[in-house]
């Protein structure tokens, strides 16, 4: 299998989690708290799911220049932090309750407005990543790639090969995350697992 086959696998994945998470979490009402179901209810995840095929786009490009590379790396690093946001709008309750210093003038700011960066730092500092290091390394990688879209001042993009490891690696963490989201007795299939 060549390596755009194994990457186009990965986004075929990618495509389907999102579809899975959207499907489901697009409508949490009655048995999420109400403050998980109206974050959830307003977000876009529908948007994640178009952002995973827009990957579809660099996967099967011949000498990708550099404007096309830094584009995937700000496709990629979207989904991320949607799939970040999307954790803890899920566990809002918990996350309201941390002290944390994700707080602007005393308020805590929503998920849903959280940077790449803040996100990064809140759930290393939470530990939320714990039995996976890897990830925390990965995003950091590409929250660093991501940010050569300012693009004046010099910024390592990597090369395309190292975008196709992120592609695999990100697949890998939504399937992470995924299993640590709670669903109800009856959906089968889903991990459990409990926010502390």
């Amino acid at each position: 299998m060549t390596k755009h086959a194994e990457v186009g696998d990965a986004v075929y994945q990618i495509v389907k989690l999102n579809k899975e998470l959207t499907a489901f979490w697009g409508d949490a009402e009655g048995w999420a708290s109400i403050k998980s179901a109206d974050l959830l209810s307003r977000s876009r995840l529908d948007r994640q799911v178009s952002l995973s095929e827009s990957l579809y786009h660099w996967i099967d490009v011949k000498d990708i220049s550099d404007g096309d590379l830094i584009l995937a790396w700000v496709n990629l690093g979207s989904l991320v932090e949607g799939t970040m946001m999307l954790f803890l709008s899920v566990y809002y309750d918990d996350y309201k309750n941390d002290l944390n210093d994700l707080k602007d003038s005393g308020v805590l700011t929503e998920p849903d407005y959280l940077t790449l960066g803040k996100l990064k730092k809140y759930f290393n500092k939470q530990q939320i990543l714990k039995h996976r290091k890897v990830f925390m390394e990965f995003i950091e990688l590409v929250q660093k790639r991501r940010n050569a879209i300012h693009s004046f001042r010099n910024r390592d993009i990597g090369n395309y090969l190292e975008f196709y490891k992120a592609v695999s690696d990100y697949c890998e963490f939504i399937q992470y995350v995924r299993s640590m989201l709670p669903y109800p007795d009856d959906a089968i299939g889903y991990g459990q697992w409990h926010y502390e």
